[in-house]
């Protein structure tokens, strides 16, 4: 399953910093406007404590952990969606993305230049959400006019898009994004989804503060907890200066001395990462031997053939069955066969909802 998730924000922010910090690719940074022109595309590992007992418990040949996409797209800004800067490129790149991780610089400095001359991270989200919203309005009064005379001439479906179309131009009238318009039905979320509208993907705001508000924050991010308070949207404090000294650490223990240091139990990559992959809908179930402990993705609902697929789309396609163990049973009896003889693994069909951890083996037939 093939994820992304775009770095956007305003020139400057931070973006191509904390990319490094992120990804296994590494980013240009430097103390100028669009030093990034072209995205950088990089891959993460997402941590998972579960992964590591699987592969104590097995000591397989070898572990594979989930991971997700990461996208550093140019700094966006106002006038983007007339073309201004790099606008047209921008906007093109992040309708590529699953998830958006929209930075806000919330921290002083003299040294680093911003776009607009000033600190005011509520300000730079909103000229970041105007610019998504007037293209996403665009596109939404192009596909409402067709769909109006679809529905005049009978299309009952044309009708329902038309409908969604609807609210959905009024609220980017109003300047609220295409996420803050509830859905009615699943039917609704799927012609949603269709849509690819730029302001109905799901973000989370990372806070870029300096070292001494990594833990509690300060007035900048408050004011963006205020601002967002009636989005669908998640918020991270993290301080990417603090994250590229961690990255530079080779030795564990120096950089959970680190971390301990500054007060936290877990680096912001971490962090940001693991609120990415919820960001996403995402699940992880498992599969462990001792050729390979696996991590693989599914969205949250997915039911057993479908996690199937994921692992071959024979699987999926000639599914019989799941034998599923649940991770703390695994853990406990620490076979597959003592799990068995103390009758706790479970024989699921097709209608069977993956839950989060579990371990899995498919029979199929094809």
């Amino acid at each position: 399953m093939s994820l992304k998730c775009g770095i956007v924000g305003l020139p400057n922010v931070g973006k191509s910093t904390l990319f490094n910090c992120v990804s296994s690719g590494k980013a240009q940074s430097a103390n100028f406007p669009f030093c990034t022109i072209e995205p950088n595309l990089g891959s993460t590992n997402v941590p998972d404590s579960r992964l590591e007992v699987l592969t104590e418990i097995c000591h397989p040949q070898r572990t594979i952990p989930a991971t997700v996409d990461i996208v550093d797209i140019a700094g966006l800004v106002k006038g983007a969606s007339r073309g201004e800067g790099l606008g047209n490129q921008f906007l093109a790149n992040i309708r590529e993305c699953d998830a958006i991780l929209h930075v806000l610089r919330c921290f002083d400095d003299g040294n680093v230049v911003h776009v607009d001359g000033s600190v005011d991270p509520v300000r730079d989200k909103e000229v970041v959400d105007t610019e998504l919203q007037i293209k996403d309005l665009e596109t939404v009064e192009s596909r409402l006019s067709k769909c109006v005379k679809a529905a005049q001439a009978g299309d009952k479906e044309a009708r329902k898009l038309a409908d969604l179309l609807t609210r959905y131009k009024a609220a980017l009238e109003q300047g609220k994004s295409c996420r803050s318009v509830p859905l009615q039905n699943e039917e609704e979320v799927q012609l949603a989804h269709d849509l690819f509208l730029l302001t109905n993907k799901p973000v989370l705001y990372v806070c870029n503060v300096d070292d001494a508000s990594a833990v509690n924050g300060n007035a900048y991010v408050d004011s963006v907890r205020e601002a967002v308070k009636d989005e669908n949207a998640g918020i991270l404090i993290i301080s990417a200066r603090t994250e590229s000294e961690i990255a530079e650490m080779e030795d564990y223990e120096d950089r959970k001395m680190f971390l301990e240091e500054m007060g936290l139990e877990e680096s912001g990559v971490v962090r940001l990462v693991q609120g990415a992959y919820k960001l996403l809908g995402l699940r992880t179930f498992f599969t462990a031997g001792a050729d390979e402990c696996r991590a693989w993705t599914i969205h949250a609902g997915d039911k057993a053939p479908k996690a199937a697929g994921v692992i071959h789309t024979d699987f999926e396609r000639g599914f019989i069955r799941a034998e599923v163990i649940k991770y703390e049973d695994f853990v406990t009896y620490k076979t597959e066969a003592a799990v068995r003889a103390a009758g706790k693994m479970g024989i699921e069909g097709k209608d069977y909802v993956v839950q989060d951890g579990d371990i899995m083996h498919f029979l199929f037939n094809v």
